[in-house]
């Protein structure tokens, strides 16, 4: 027998030609699947910093992980499959666009639990995901929520111009992000972060005869002028 035999036999013998799972298995994996998306869900759901939460992505986290470990169940103990599941996944192209870098991390996250649990590897998924969970929520305990991102963006007549600079200047530095003219009227967007306890400062533009709407918006540093 020589050396490519070996390793032919070597390779061979840890997988099952055309073998079946053991249905224990697959009910235990898949349980675990769901326990620990939901733990995924719950920790996206307690460090969620964005503006609108979407429960629709909360709950894909946990249906990735469960399918995800479908998926290499029947990989991991069936050559033949494997060899299939590659060529099948290939041509799969997911066109959905994560803007928020740290959504990425959590479907990364969710995959990750997901090979491991249909690895039959329990430990690694189960301790894996629980030191990664506790460390984003020390890093969220951690992170500072003083100030936060606005844009204000007021409309008024160019008659009470400087009425608007006075309250403006009493409010936290900002930056200016655009600024629209028209006939006997002025729009601007800046930028500012302030604090929860400042928010109510927006009200006294409503006392300033020529302001037709002042708006605060809260968003999450993806604006681009």
């Amino acid at each position: 027998m020589g050396a490519t035999d070996v390793l032919k036999k070597s390779f061979l013998d840890n997988f099952q030609l055309a073998g079946e799972l053991d249905i224990v298995d697959v009910v235990i994996t898949l349980a675990l699947a769901f326990v620990i998306g939901l733990f995924i869900y719950f920790i996206y759901r307690l460090t969620f910093s964005g503006v609108i939460f979407a429960k629709s992505f909360g709950t894909s986290l946990i249906m990735l992980t469960m399918i995800t470990s479908m998926i290499i169940l029947p990989i991991s103990t069936n050559v033949l499959l494997a060899l299939g599941m590659v060529g099948a996944l290939s041509i799969v192209r997911f066109r959905t666009a994560v803007k928020d870098p740290l959504d990425t991390i959590f479907m990364f996250w969710g995959i990750a639990a997901g090979i491991a649990l249909g690895a039959l590897q329990y430990a690694i998924a189960g301790l894996g995901s629980l030191i990664v969970g506790l460390m984003l929520i020390i890093w969220n305990l951690f992170k500072s929520k003083k100030h936060f991102p606005f844009i204000l963006v007021i409309r008024f007549d160019d008659s009470c111009k400087k009425e608007v600079q006075a309250v403006l200047r009493k409010m936290p530095q900002g930056k200016l992000k655009s600024k629209v003219v028209s006939q006997g009227m002025m729009e601007l967007t800046i930028e500012m972060n302030i604090d929860e306890s400042e928010v109510g400062m927006i009200d006294a533009f409503s006392a300033i005869p020529g302001v037709h709407d002042a708006s605060l918006i809260s968003y999450k540093g993806d604006v681009v002028s």
